[in-house]
């Protein structure tokens, strides 16, 4: 085979290397999926529909928090300043006992806490549905440590941080 032969077959196989991958890549994007015009964000307060009381607080400012962590949207203080509102419905709070004591087998020792949500992120001037998600859920486990009350409200923060990141994840990467 010739040198000249050779390179001529590296050149047709790479031609058909990239014809073949390409088709793949055409609409792959680089950061937020939101339409462009889409900018800012009022955040309303989350409504609580769960039996457990003010975890509709930390859950709230939690996904605040996490949404300016991403910084796709800016969040704003008013609803009238906004380009799209983000309501979240609370719809399921849970604690399952995971782990249990090794001489006690009715006594959990470790559980897991479950807080779902609904999510809804509108235009605002028209009321257009931008991003729904029925039901998105953010978890922890956490150890029994003293009262159940003292560790619920020390293990609620990291599971509402959960469910801010997982409510962001939805927002900025839905595919429209």
């Amino acid at each position: 085979m010739t040198r000249r032969f050779r390179r001529w077959i590296f050149f047709v196989a790479g031609l058909g290397l990239l014809a073949a991958i390409l088709p793949g890549c055409v609409g792959y994007k680089l950061g937020s999926m939101l339409p462009a015009d889409i900018k800012t964000v009022y955040v309303e307060p989350f409504i609580n529909q769960t039996d457990e009381p003010l975890i509709e607080v930390e859950a709230t400012r939690a996904a605040m928090s996490e949404i300016q962590k991403d910084g796709s949207l800016k969040v704003v203080r008013n609803a009238e300043e906004a380009d799209s509102l983000l309501k979240v419905m609370l719809i399921g709070y849970r604690l399952s006992p995971i782990a249990y004591q090794a001489d006690r087998v009715t006594a959990a020792e470790e559980y897991k806490m479950v807080m779902t949500a609904s999510v809804l992120l509108i235009r605002r001037d028209s009321g257009a549905v931008v991003v729904e998600v029925p039901q998105i859920t953010g978890e922890t486990t956490f150890i029994l440590a003293g009262d159940m009350t003292s560790s619920k409200d020390a293990a609620l923060p990291e599971t509402a941080a959960d469910l801010g990141r997982r409510i962001v994840a939805n927002l900025v990467e839905a595919w429209p």
